[in-house]
């Protein structure tokens, strides 16, 4: 039983927006999943993102990263960004539907096969992708293939939201860890056991060196690579692109990194992404304050 001093306090506003969240994805589970997914696409685009800012901080990024192309089609690009932000939360949520199709999804691309090796060695693979098209595809097609991916998570701010966020990505199969010590212990001995990890990098992430990403300094973690170093670990770079459909996905997975230092291979890494990115802009999360350090306006 908490004591008053170790009870969080309640937060109203965080508690309602959990409710109303729980609400949108109520309603989107009570649809046929072809459906829910481009509705709550269509909600975030044209009600939620515009409602929260998160169309004017994708459109301000767009204005920075690419100031020459016009105006409509930078607007047309956040819109799109926005999509995909609400299917990707909605089928993240569609466990059963969302497993059930990853499963037909046939992985491509030389890091499928090094993977494969490395899995039948028992060797340990770090999978590094960034917020692009819907990167719990991969890892569900993934685990339909029997491979131990683990994932790591950080708590929102939000504890009522978090709740079922987290039981969320625990439903895709292969442990999850929270980032912190203890996280950081538990998804180290899945490592070192032979297991496979995936991590998300294009965060900021305050004190992180600033590395080159779609023409401006951004600060970029090299955990993922340090990781990958000190475990002897291959990294290997993979994609989970939307198809023309918007229900579909192509899911790569590019040649592990070569292992020299942590910032060649970040920055290696980053080229990775930005090459999709500029394939299809808009399946990246522009709302993300990615130059928030660096390029603070």
């Amino acid at each position: 039983m908490h004591s008053d001093g170790d009870a969080p306090p309640f937060r109203p506003d965080h508690f309602a927006i959990n409710l109303v969240a729980r609400g949108l994805i109520g309603l989107g589970l009570a649809l046929p999943y072809a459906w829910r997914v481009p509705l709550v696409g269509w909600l975030m685009r044209r009600v939620i993102g515009p409602l929260a800012g998160y169309d004017q901080r994708a459109r301000e990024n767009l204005a920075m990263v690419w100031p020459d192309r016009p105006l409509a089609e930078r607007k047309a690009i956040a819109a799109a960004a926005l999509d995909n932000a609400g299917r990707t939360l909605i089928e993240n949520y569609s466990t059963r539907d969302f497993l059930a199709r990853a499963r037909t999804i046939e992985p491509e691309g030389p890091g499928y096969r090094a993977l494969i090796e490395a899995r039948e060695a028992g060797r340990p693979v770090i999978l590094v992708s960034g917020h692009f098209g819907n990167y719990e595809a991969a890892r569900a097609a993934l685990v339909a293939r029997g491979f131990d991916i683990g994932g790591l998570y950080r708590n929102l701010s939000n504890r009522y939201f978090n709740a079922h966020y987290v039981r969320t990505m625990q439903a895709f199969g292969g442990p999850v860890f929270p980032q912190g010590r203890v996280g950081t212990a538990g998804f180290v001995r899945h490592l070192k056991a032979g297991g496979q990890l995936v991590l998300l990098f294009d965060q900021d992430v305050p004190g992180a060196p600033a590395l080159p990403f779609l023409g401006h300094p951004a600060r970029t973690a090299l955990s993922a690579a340090e990781l990958a170093l000190r475990l002897k670990a291959q990294l290997i770079p993979f994609f989970a692109t939307r198809a023309a459909d918007g229900l579909g996905f192509r899911v790569e997975l590019d040649a592990p990194i070569p292992h020299s230092d942590p910032e060649t291979m970040m920055r290696a890494v980053t080229s990775a992404l930005e090459a999709r990115v500029q394939a299809h802009p808009g399946q990246w999360f522009w709302i993300h304050r990615r130059w928030k350090g660096v390029n603070p306006a």
